[in-house]
């Protein structure tokens, strides 16, 4: 059995909400999905969305070590070399990436950002959960897929296809 890690990168601008919680399902799936995720932004907002805390505490999720940050740290010598990396917001899907070493493969699962969600605290609840449950759905695809025997384009369309879903 191939027991090989992936290292995942969620990306998104302000890095507070739907990257932070991609990173924290998928190392909550890690066991079987055998990722270590990450997260950063383009230009991080410097704190965690608290109804992303709050909603990863509910559901059990470790919070611990979540902190936003910048992309720049998976570019710089010494990260983590990445397998793959998921834009979770359009606008980060349209910016000027840095270089990736070793050329990790890339889709853009794009989703409403419920951090930009104005109305009660339940409004606001439901908009993360509803992005948790999408989140969550979509890691265990990726999981779900034959990562060692897949050919390179074919998964690379696979991952392609479950950011449309």
């Amino acid at each position: 059995m191939n027991t090989r890690r992936y290292h995942i990168l969620f990306l998104c601008t302000g890095n507070s909400a739907r990257s932070i919680l991609g990173e924290a399902i998928a190392n909550h799936l890690a066991p079987n999905a055998r990722f270590i995720a990450y997260s950063a932004g383009s230009k991080p907002r410097g704190e965690v969305n608290p109804a992303a805390l709050e909603l990863l505490q509910r559901k059990g999720l470790p919070t611990q070590g979540l902190r936003s940050k910048s992309w720049d740290e998976f570019a710089a010598p010494g990260a983590p070399q990445l397998d793959f990396i998921i834009t979770v917001c359009d606008q980060a899907a349209g910016e000027q990436c840095p270089y990736w070493p070793g050329q990790p493969m890339s889709a853009h699962w794009g989703m409403p950002d419920p951090a930009a969600v104005q109305g009660s605290p339940e409004e606001v609840r439901k908009a993360f959960e509803d992005t948790f449950v999408v989140l969550r759905r979509r890691i265990e695809l990726l999981a779900s897929l034959p990562l060692e025997t897949l050919e390179r384009m074919r998964l690379q369309q696979r991952m392609k296809d479950i950011g449309r879903d």
